[in-house]
C-alpha cells in the first residue's frame, strides 16, 4: 500500500483481503470503490454488519444462520420433516434453495473431513445428525456433499455412521449439467454420467 494511506485504510484492506476470492489487489479496489461512495456504500454496508454481527445466529438444529433459532426452514411446517439434506457449508444449503426443488430440512456439516487439513469427525456437526437421523421421524438423509476426494470421504463415513439409524441414505446424482456439451465436459463427469444413467 502506498505510504500516503493511513492506518484505517490498510486496515479496511487487510480485513476485506481476508475473505474468500478477495486477494490484496482486489481488496484494494474494493476499499477504494467503499471511500469513494461512502453515502451509497461504505455507511449502508457498515450498518448492514454491525446489524448481521447482532442478530445472526446459528440454528442450534440444522447449523444454519438466520436471525431466528430455529431458523425459518427449521420452523416451517410445510418442509417435510422426513427428508434430511446433508450439506458441507451454509453456501450449499443457500445454493440447495435457489434451485426451489427441495422441501425437506437441512443439515450443516461445518466442513468436510480431511486427514491433510486434520479435520476428524470431532470437528464436524455428526453427532447431532446422526441423533436426528435415530429420532423416528427421519425416512431419507440426502448426502449433498462436493464431488471431492473429501467429500466422497466423509459421505462414505457419514453412510456408515447412519446405517444403525435404519434411514436410507441417498447422495445427490453427477453427471452432464442442463446445457452442457459433452465436448466441454471432463472425463470424470462423463464417466459418473454414464453410471447414473437412467431410462429414457
Amino acid at each position: 500500500m502506498a505510504a500516503s494511506a493511513g492506518p484505517e485504510i490498510e486496515r479496511l484492506i487487510s480485513l476485506l483481503a481476508k475473505l474468500p476470492g478477495l486477494g490484496p489487489r482486489s481488496a484494494r479496489r474494493a476499499a477504494l470503490a467503499l471511500l469513494k461512495k461512502r453515502e451509497q456504500l461504505l455507511s449502508p454496508l457498515a450498518a448492514a454488519l454491525a446489524e448481521a454481527a447482532e442478530r445472526v445466529k446459528t440454528c442450534s438444529v440444522c447449523g444454519s444462520l438466520d436471525t431466528q433459532d430455529p431458523c425459518a426452514v427449521c420452523a416451517d411446517r410445510t418442509r417435510d420433516a422426513s427428508l434430511i439434506c446433508v450439506v458441507e457449508e451454509v453456501g450449499a444449503l443457500w445454493a440447495m434453495e435457489r434451485a426451489g426443488a427441495f422441501r425437506g430440512r437441512y443439515h450443516v456439516l461445518g466442513g468436510l473431513l480431511s486427514a491433510l487439513d486434520g479435520v476428524g469427525p470431532e470437528a464436524l456437526r455428526i453427532g447431532p445428525l446422526t441423533a436426528r437421523a435415530a429420532d423416528g421421524a427421519v425416512r431419507e438423509v440426502i448426502l449433498a456433499l462436493p464431488a471431492t476426494v473429501d467429500g466422497q470421504t466423509t459421505a462414505h463415513y457419514l453412510a456408515e455412521r447412519l446405517a444403525p439409524s435404519g434411514v436410507a441414505v441417498t447422495m445427490l446424482a453427477r453427471g452432464v449439467p442442463v446445457g452442457g456439451e459433452l465436448d466441454w465436459l471432463d472425463d470424470g463427469t462423463i464417466a459418473q454420467a454414464l453410471r447414473a444413467r437412467r431410462p429414457a
